[in-house]
């Protein structure tokens, strides 16, 4: 094989290299930031996965705000809460200022991890208004009032 050949063989075998390397190293920041949806049912059922329910991954919990779970500790921004989505009710736990529209009963989306069977919330979202839900939160929530057999309420009604 002459030197020119040879060199044109070694670029491309390096470019090839580098271009694996760079991918690989794409995809793994990508896998440690992505955060699954997941319900109050699909977690204590064990479909989220050992890793959720061990708490080694972050992940989106979705589901309603039970009516009657909120508390909050008097002086301090330490709020206790449950989050329901019709088969199953998981307590929540977070430090930090809640969103305004943040009430028993409306849809919410908090991130975070499991530690000793309560799930503790790093940032909690709520909707923007009454006809906001996010998608895959109303997916599975139509889901559960089909289970249950309950009328879903109609967009834009009062709670």
């Amino acid at each position: 094989m002459n030197p020119v050949r040879r060199r044109r063989l070694l670029f491309v075998a390096l470019l090839v290299l580098a271009s694996g390397v760079a991918t690989a190293l794409v995809a793994m920041a990508l896998q440690r930031n992505v955060a699954y949806l997941y319900t109050p049912a699909e977690v204590l059922r064990g479909d989220a996965g050992a890793e959720v329910a061990s708490g080694q991954a972050r992940f989106r919990l979705g589901g309603m705000v039970e009516k009657g779970s909120f508390q909050r500790t008097t002086g301090s921004l330490d709020a206790r809460f449950r989050v329901t989505d019709g088969d199953a009710q998981l307590a929540v736990a977070y430090t930090g200022i809640l969103p305004d529209l943040f009430r028993e009963g409306q849809a919410v989306v908090a991130t975070g991890r499991m530690q000793d069977g309560v799930f503790v919330a790093e940032n909690v979202l709520a909707k923007h208004d009454e006809n906001y839900m996010p998608k895959e939160v109303a997916d599975k929530m139509g889901k559960a009032h089909q289970k249950h057999d309950v009328q879903a309420p109609a967009p834009g009604a009062a709670p």
